[in-house]
């Protein structure tokens, strides 16, 4: 199994609305990262868990837990002139270079776990997350991280 990260902006889609989906369900569209990219398309697998993470927020952390229950496959949003993640060269080619993956509301933190207590502790110090100038919206988590955020996190 693999951990993975996964940063959005609550106003834009947030972990409530994750929970309300149909099934608790959504697809991750809107990837337009190519290293994001091959982290859906090429390593992310059935089953594997996802901190779900606010970002852009007064206190950003890791709210819930969810898993993949659909592998990349292409994000039709590139292909869409009106979608504000459409892609020119998507559009021109008629195939989308962009790909997404669905996944299901698992588990909300009882204490969600914010930034700064990841960058406080020694531990974490060496995850992607943590570091200087990261911004990218989708990270792998080595397992010991996934098991000491899911503790700090009370579950």
């Amino acid at each position: 199994m693999n951990y993975w990260l996964v940063k959005t902006e609550p106003d834009m889609f947030s972990w409530t609305d994750l929970m309300e989906a149909k099934n608790q369900t959504a697809s991750w569209d809107g990837v337009r990262n190519y290293q994001a990219r091959n982290f859906m398309r090429d390593q992310f697998r059935l089953g594997d868990r996802v901190f779900f993470y606010h970002s852009r927020v007064e206190t950003p952390g890791i709210v819930g837990i969810a898993e993949v229950v659909k592998e990349g496959y292409p994000d039709h949003t590139a292909l869409d002139p009106k979608s504000k993640y459409s892609d020119e060269k998507s559009i021109r080619d008629g195939a989308s270079r962009w790909v997404m993956v669905d996944l299901k509301a698992m588990k909300a933190f009882p204490n969600p776990v914010t930034l700064n207590e990841l960058k406080n502790v020694v531990a974490l110090k060496d995850m992607l997350l943590v570091q200087p100038g990261q911004r990218l919206s989708v990270q792998p988590v080595s397992e010991h991280h996934w098991h000491l955020i899911c503790e700090m996190g009370g579950l």
